[in-house]
């Protein structure tokens, strides 16, 4: 009898042992999965809050691409010898624009042979800048040197301008504002040459921030008035 009791003794112990190892076991791999699913979860949270900031930022370049940038409204030209010699490109910020500064603007203009790229270098150049129209008779082909502008190079002549901002050394321009863009086309301009009848002028005044403004026109049959609306 005592020899019974004392097997089942070592049985009991045996299993509550084999038991406590498997609690012990499932406990061990309980925590695991707890930690594995913390980490997991803490990697998604980092993720979705990377993928929440760079939609934001995607979000408002994509708006100040599309809701701003520069508007081009007029294209007047002036003859020369016997052909265009000037360009007036008359520009104004589009609705809902914020301030755009046109030190960091560029012109891309092109005839068909030949492409070039115009900066605005008025800090360095005086005659490049002219805050107003001529005040004696209000011509614009008479405001400015436009002989000075070379073939990397566009002047500003400001038309209208109530705040002020648009000045030499920092001409930026708003809501309300409207300038003009000068080009010099002749040997040493643009083109290096004055630009002859029929010709397709095409490019873009691109902005730092936003959409163009688009320039295309095509030069009149002939010139036989010396200023003339080229669009």
């Amino acid at each position: 009898m005592r020899a019974k009791l004392k097997s089942a003794n070592i049985w009991r112990d045996i299993f509550d042992r084999e038991v406590g190892a498997i609690g012990i076991g499932a406990m061990i791999v309980f925590i695991a999965m707890v930690l594995v699913a913390g980490i997991a979860a803490s990697t998604l949270i980092q993720t979705s809050s990377k993928l929440e900031l760079q939609a934001m930022k995607s979000g408002t370049e994509t708006i100040d691409e599309v809701s701003s940038g520069i508007a081009v409204f007029d294209i007047i030209g002036k003859k020369g010898t016997s052909d265009l010699k000037y360009i007036g490109i008359t520009v104004r910020a589009r609705a809902g624009a914020p301030d755009i500064n046109l030190n960091e603007t560029i012109i891309i203009l092109s005839d068909g042979a030949t492409k070039c790229v115009l900066l605005y270098d008025g800090w360095t150049t005086v005659n490049h800048y002219n805050s107003t129209v001529d005040t004696d008779d209000g011509q614009l082909f008479g405001t400015g040197d436009w002989d000075d502008l070379t073939d990397e190079e566009f002047g500003i002549i400001v038309i209208q301008d109530v705040d002020n901002s648009c000045l030499q050394l920092t001409p930026v321009i708003n809501n309300g504002d409207k300038v003009l863009l000068t080009i010099r086309s002749d040997s040493g301009g643009a083109f290096n040459r004055e630009t002859a009848e029929r010709t397709e002028i095409f490019g873009r005044v691109v902005p730092e921030i936003g959409s163009p403004g688009i320039i295309s026109f095509r030069t009149p049959p002939s010139y036989k008035d010396t200023i003339f609306d080229l669009q």
